[in-house]
């Protein structure tokens, strides 16, 4: 059962308030805690379980959890990890009682912010709070934060992506290197420019580079610059790309790629902050930001001796993880509506979306391109069709397959349930209708299941008109009639 205990009715959603997630069994306790927390300013929500609270996590990203170590079920350990593994930068307080204090101070060590003993006084409740709070203040201000610009060319709902914008817009108040790892044509340099525009160099240039498809010969004179006659065909002096970016921030793409040499003299002017042109004589000062990116295993490249292990360390200061298109199935309808509306400008034509079939084969096709083969796939569409609403043959037709049918519950492995009806009332924005017909269930079976995992569809239903007309490109005043 999920309690739903708000802060305060009149500005529980507040988004510039710090929101809290508790889960506790004991009723009684849940809503004292509630009292107080929300007497100190914050919005809370209560939950009973921790399948009600990572069904809760799944939508909604607290800026803190506390949580009861003794719960029906998955106890608070089990939560704990569960929260660890896939919000890494969450603080996490538990409750325990006099017996389970091992437990509790077994988790301290393996990562949870703290523990507090039954009974607490309530000011040492609030303490701990506030130091959680200070530690997650980052995530709290970008979850809050009503100017979004800083990643507005990233589209996306998925809390797993969310998660790695939380922690990007972290790292950009520093100047720690940062290494992007993803698969191609997952967004790596979207991520890096958003990092840029999120940082204290956003006024300052933003300088990128393929190390990967620019032959050795000249990527050095491209990375560091050259004067007048070092080589043939020099016939003026060049300040190369690192100088150009003096101030700013330097995008090293497909940095795996990069030669073994070109590596030893970038770790040098990585070491000294200083480049030194092809043919000079003199070093110069510079001062940038280096943020790479890969879509290779450097750890394994590193052990083959294909990737120097000192470099690798001096860029692998903060490593951020983009999951494929694959991985964030729900954002699907989200950037198809979106390349819509960028792309019906482009070709001339009034396209107001994709036929529901059409847009259900999106969902459930293979994504080996990831976000630049759906981006290829809409343009081919749009292209091509000569209907308002895209139909079903031209998608299949783009992606030169037979569509793949969404996996049914039975289908799904036990242990996976959860995050399948989680991933499916996404897509869905929380229309059971619809998501009990993708996953092959009539709604009474689907209800059942959606309340063995404390899933209430009201979670996922969009919060507002844009992210709708994005899906479907139609105003929603226009949905279910005819165009």
């Amino acid at each position: 059962m999920n309690l739903a205990v708000r802060a305060n009715p009149t500005h529980a959603n507040d988004p510039m308030l710090p929101r809290l997630l508790l889960v506790d069994d004991d009723a009684d306790l849940l809503r004292l805690l509630s009292l107080r927390l929300r007497a100190s300013g914050y919005c809370v929500d209560a939950v009973d379980s921790a399948e009600s609270a990572l069904a809760h996590l799944a939508v909604h990203t607290p800026a803190l959890v506390i949580s009861d170590v003794r719960l029906p079920g998955r106890d608070g350990l089990s939560l704990f990890d569960e929260i660890r593994n896939s919000h890494p930068g969450l603080p996490v307080i538990l409750l325990t009682a006099h017996g389970s204090i091992p437990d509790a101070v077994d988790a301290t060590a393996r990562g949870v912010f703290g523990y507090l003993t039954k009974p607490f006084d309530s000011r040492v409740l609030l303490d701990k709070v506030r130091r959680a709070l200070d530690v997650s203040a980052p995530r709290m201000r970008y979850a809050g934060a009503h100017d979004h610009a800083w990643r507005a060319e990233i589209v996306s709902r998925s809390a797993r992506m969310n998660e790695v914008l939380e922690e990007a817009r972290m790292v950009a108040t520093g100047d720690a290197s940062v290494l992007i790892r993803g698969a191609s044509g997952s967004g790596k340099e979207l991520l890096a420019r958003a990092i840029h525009r999120a940082s204290r160099r956003a006024d300052q240039p933003f300088v990128a580079i393929n190390c990967g498809a620019i032959p050795e010969a000249l990527l050095e004179s491209e990375l560091f610059g050259h004067v007048k006659g070092a080589f043939t065909g020099a016939s003026m002096s060049s300040d190369g790309l690192f100088l150009s970016a003096d101030g700013g921030t330097l995008f090293l793409d497909e940095i795996g790629d990069m030669p073994l040499p070109l590596q030893v003299k970038l770790l040098r002017v990585l070491q000294e902050r200083a480049v030194r042109p092809v043919g000079a004589t003199r070093a110069r000062p510079v001062n940038v930001r280096i943020i790479s990116a890969t879509h290779r295993d450097l750890d394994a490249a590193m052990h083959e001796g294909s990737f120097r292990e000192d470099l690798y360390y001096r860029l692998n200061v903060v490593r951020l993880s983009l999951p494929s298109l694959d991985e964030r199935r729900e954002d699907i309808p989200l950037l198809a509506g979106h390349f819509i509306q960028g792309l019906s400008e482009k070709y001339g034509k009034t396209i107001h979306g994709f036929a529901p079939e059409a847009l259900e084969m999106l969902v459930a096709a293979a994504w080996p391109g990831n976000v630049r083969q759906l981006y290829n796939v809409v343009e081919q569409v749009c292209a091509l069709t000569t209907t308002p609403l895209i139909p079903s043959t031209l998608v299949q037709r783009a992606l030169r397959a037979p569509s793949v049918e969404v996996l049914t519950y039975a289908e799904a492995r036990l242990r996976f349930e959860r995050e399948y009806l989680t991933q499916v009332l996404k897509i869905t924005g929380g229309n059971v209708t619809d998501a009990a017909r993708l996953a092959d269930r009539n709604r009474t079976e689907f209800y059942r299941l959606l309340q063995r995992h404390a899933l209430t569809p009201a979670m996922f239903r969009l919060a507002d008109e844009d992210a709708l007309v994005a899906m479907t490109g139609q105003p929603k005043s226009l949905q279910g009639k005819g165009s």
